[in-house]
């Protein structure tokens, strides 16, 4: 297993366990006002990382599909046929070239069931149409060693070949990749407006507050309304470790960084309220420990499960997989501060805050492109 993602899994759990603990055993209440400024310059940072690098990286990786194999050998064979048409090679060292590109066509002349191409479907000039590009390059030098055409018939075949292929990439699917890409985002924003609508939700903070305004006092238990929060609050820290694994299954060591630092910073405050709202609403600390144990385990356990289950996955799934996450993330991120945005009397302060959190994050992005610490794919 990549002690990388050990490390990033033990990272979350402790933060998890510290400030989700340190109100239970400390006595430690919350200061609203300083959870709220520390959630909303969460939130902008999470809103950022969404935006500036989840997004952007998962569309990148998305758009990364089964014919990434043929795209890199349509540039290598592109190559050759230049050389070919300035006069640096003949026609004929060309199509050595490129059938040593292709590792050598075998029988590309025979299907597997050992009928001849020409009597399935074929294009005009008897190439099957639904093969690779390196079956229907190989085709063309097979061709040409038969003697059928001379090799400057089958480069000019191969141009063909290369030219139809560049223009099918460029209107391959693209409006069903973007609605697959738009309907992965949605579905992670949608899962969490499902999961509040249904009252199974994150905001344990504001339930808290809830609870004391609503009563007068800080005494009143809802022993099913705080398990569904809990296990709200455990789903959520759940779909963060989502969003690290699979920035961790790319091997791009700064974007999982990055996506590192937003979760920590907003995990922080979150088990901190968690705390203080369990050992408010539960008779026994055991039960309270219980709660802040199995929301720190959350996010670690899904980063380890993520980053290996994605990291055997086409890398368009993994693209997917961080677009879903940013979905979550938008909607954590929008709703912490939506509260306060819409009062009258914290709306100034509480977009501050955000803005606060958006600068941190494009200020540390702008350190790390000055540093040259980019991206590995």
């Amino acid at each position: 297993m990549d002690t990388t993602l050990i490390a990033f899994a033990a990272a979350t759990l402790i933060i998890g366990l510290v400030c989700g603990l340190a109100p239970i055993f400390s006595g430690i209440k919350d200061d609203q006002n300083r959870l709220k400024q520390l959630t909303g310059i969460a939130a902008g940072i999470i809103i950022a990382s969404a935006m500036l690098v989840v997004i952007p990286e998962g569309y990148e990786l998305a758009m990364t599909d089964e014919h990434g194999t043929d795209d890199a050998l349509a540039g290598s064979v592109a190559l050759v046929i230049l050389e070919v048409d300035h006069g640096d090679i003949n026609a004929t060292e060309g199509i050595e070239e490129i059938e040593a590109l292709i590792g050598g066509h075998g029988d590309g002349h025979e299907d597997e069931h050992g009928h001849d191409e020409e009597e399935d479907g074929h294009d005009d000039h008897g190439h099957d149409s639904e093969a690779s590009l390196s079956d229907s390059i190989g085709a063309v030098i097979e061709e040409v060693e038969d003697g059928d055409i001379n090799a400057t018939t089958g480069i000019e075949e191969i141009e063909e070949l290369i030219s139809t292929h560049g223009h099918e990439e460029e209107s391959h699917d693209d409006h069903a990749s973007g609605l697959l890409m738009g309907g992965a985002i949605m579905a992670g924003f949608l899962l969490m407006f499902v999961l509040e609508g249904s009252g199974i939700g994150h905001a344990v903070h504001e339930e808290h507050h809830d609870h004391e305004h609503g009563h007068g006092h800080g005494h009143v238990h809802h022993a099913a309304a705080g398990g569904l929060l809990v296990f709200g609050l455990t789903l959520h820290a759940a779909t963060d470790g989502v969003a690290i694994g699979a920035a961790a299954a790319t091997g791009d060591f700064a974007l999982t960084v990055t996506v590192l630092l937003a979760v920590l910073i907003h995990k922080g405050p979150a088990a901190f309220s968690l705390g203080v709202f369990s050992a408010h609403e539960r008779e026994d600390r055991k039960d309270s420990i219980r709660d802040v144990v199995i929301f720190s385990l959350a996010t670690p356990v899904m980063i380890i499960i993520a980053g290996l289950a994605l990291a055997e996955l086409e890398t368009h799934m993994i693209g997917l997989a961080m677009l879903f996450s940013a979905g979550t993330f938008l909607y954590v991120a929008t709703v912490d501060t939506l509260p306060d945005i819409h009062n009258p009397e914290t709306g100034k302060k509480a977009m501050i805050h955000v803005l606060i959190g958006v600068a941190i994050l494009v200020v540390l992005l702008l350190i790390a492109n000055t540093l040259d610490i980019g991206h590995a794919h």
